[in-house]
């Protein structure tokens, strides 16, 4: 059974190619976890002898659909969806002023930071027992943070991370009923250097920016220490809870 303090046998990563999502396979492995369910949109990589990887899309609900079907007979213990946006693929960025809005890129900022990560937990959280701790967790940001927002700006993105949080939230408390060892809750993972973090990085204060493999392990770790009494929250790197 997995208890509060350790990390899981069976977990799934979806992002498993990103900076972070890669990190958390490489530390779950190396840590013992008998069986990562490594998702991306190739379904090919990371490799390793626990990794087993599938494919999904986080814009199709079907890709994540079949997914938990492939997990249903050995569920995961631990669900960390590390996937998000920042910057589009076309190089729209963060919007500075709400002049720059555009209808369709923060549609499209919505459904890979909100909508996709809360198609996973529809399929994933039924999957959960009912006597036996499990977490299901979020990449999402401080910025997100409604009551912490002293600066404005970067609209789309701090918009889909504060439905994400609202979203966690209401799982938290649906799952709860039924789920009393359940753990849902986002993450801050600090600026870590990756590609989304990349066009950001050049202005940030000395020790600011973490590599993915410290980032990994301190988010296991806080992963590893929140309870039921937490759900519904969201953490950061150190385990210390996020204004809402």
């Amino acid at each position: 059974m997995d208890e509060v303090g350790k990390w899981p046998r069976r977990a799934a990563v979806f992002g498993s190619t990103g900076g972070i999502g890669r990190a958390l396979c490489t530390a779950l492995s190396a840590n013992g976890c008998e069986t990562i369910y490594a998702g991306s949109r190739d379904g090919i990589e990371p490799v390793g002898p626990a990794i087993a990887p599938f494919k999904f899309d986080l814009t199709d609900e079907a890709s994540i659909e079949a997914a938990a079907g492939a997990m249903k007979d050995n569920p995961p213990e631990w669900v960390i969806v590390a996937s998000g946006v920042l910057t589009l693929a076309d190089g729209t960025g963060p919007e500075r002023t709400l002049t720059r809005l555009n209808g369709d890129a923060m549609a499209e900022v919505l459904a890979l930071n909100t909508i996709g990560p809360a198609l996973i937990a529809k399929h994933l959280l039924p999957l959960m027992p009912r006597d036996e701790r499990f977490v299901f967790a979020a990449l999402s940001a401080r910025v997100g943070s409604i009551s912490d927002n002293g600066l404005g700006g970067w609209h789309s993105y701090r918009a889909s991370k504060a439905a994400l949080n609202m979203l966690l939230k209401n799982f938290a408390l649906e799952m709860g009923r039924t789920h009393k060892r359940g753990v849902v809750v986002g993450l801050h993972p600090g600026t870590v250097d990756s590609a989304l973090s990349e066009p950001f990085q050049s202005n940030l204060p000395d020790g600011q920016l973490t590599e993915p493999d410290e980032a990994a392990r301190n988010l296991l770790d806080a992963l590893a220490g929140l309870g039921p009494e937490q759900s519904g929250k969201v953490f950061d790197y150190k385990g210390e809870e996020v204004p809402a």
